[in-house]
């Protein structure tokens, strides 16, 4: 398959602190990754440069064999196409949701694209009923609960029928039917041309939204695999701090031994 994204030896810094750390990976068109870590290990930061939306230090990064630079981001007619064929929903939705109804939030990005006007509303009517949030349609995003903020800004991104989506956290404050809805909608991409790339802490879902896996630790990749090895690889978990173990004493021994661990659903943005 064709490379999507191909990352090489990159490092990215917060004034002065450390972030990524000479990571490379390359991932190929069709793919569904999951980027697992715990909070901190970079994998918001690894989105955001995905999404040329940050450009790291050092090292480089391409798209579909065009570099993502900030000089070439300027030239109109790559960025148009990259934005077009690319897109990222944010962890927190406040960062993405900025227009007066939730109607102008999906529509929003279509009308940048200049498509003509019927398209647009056909395209943003379709959208609010495949995520079931039409009842939705004339709210203001600030009137909304965080599950619906998250919904309309994956719908404001879904419109578009981006080529690849790159989904920071994207089930972190949905009730459970909302996130399984989001599941369902990443196993329905399974197998077409569609690249999903999902940062995740939650161990629960990883067999279901992706079919390789790369665990992220203090801002580069210590392990790239399929979702059945990297789940069943305890000591890797632990060392990743995606499980710990617990110490237990029994007639006077003490042993531990490793134990499923959800941390906070907010993502450090780091």
């Amino acid at each position: 398959m064709a490379l999507v994204f191909e990352v090489e030896n990159i490092s990215f810094d917060y004034e002065h602190i450390p972030a990524i750390r000479a990571l490379s990976v390359q991932i190929e068109q069709g793919q569904r990754v999951a980027l697992l870590g715990a909070n901190g290990s970079g994998k918001s930061t690894l989105l955001r440069i995905l999404d040329g939306l940050y450009f790291p230090s050092a090292g480089s990064v391409s798209c579909c064999g065009e570099p993502l630079t900030r000089e070439h981001l300027q030239q109109d007619g790559f960025a148009l196409s990259f934005r077009r064929r690319v897109a990222l929903v944010f962890q927190n939705p406040d960062v993405q949701l900025f227009n007066p109804t939730v109607f102008d939030e999906i529509a929003y990005g279509p009308l940048q694209m200049s498509w003509p006007k019927e398209e647009v509303l056909q395209r943003v009517n379709e959208t609010l009923a495949f995520m079931n949030i039409s009842h939705l349609r004339g709210r203001p995003p600030y009137r909304l609960s965080g599950g619906e903020k998250k919904q309309v800004a994956l719908a404001s991104v879904l419109v578009l029928n981006p080529d690849v989506l790159l989904l920071d956290e994207p089930t972190s404050a949905l009730d459970p039917r909302s996130q399984s809805q989001v599941v369902d909608l990443i196993q329905q991409w399974k197998g077409t041309m569609k690249t999903v790339i999902t940062a995740t802490h939650q161990l629960d879902i990883i067999e279901d939204i992706a079919d390789r896996v790369l665990v992220m630790e203090t801002g580069t990749v210590i392990a790239d695999g399929t979702p059945s090895r990297i789940l069943g690889d305890a000591d890797l978990l632990l060392r990743a701090n995606l499980i710990h173990a617990h110490r237990h004493s029994h007639v006077g021994i003490t042993h531990s031994h490793p134990h499923s661990h959800r941390h906070a659903d907010q993502e450090h943005q780091r």
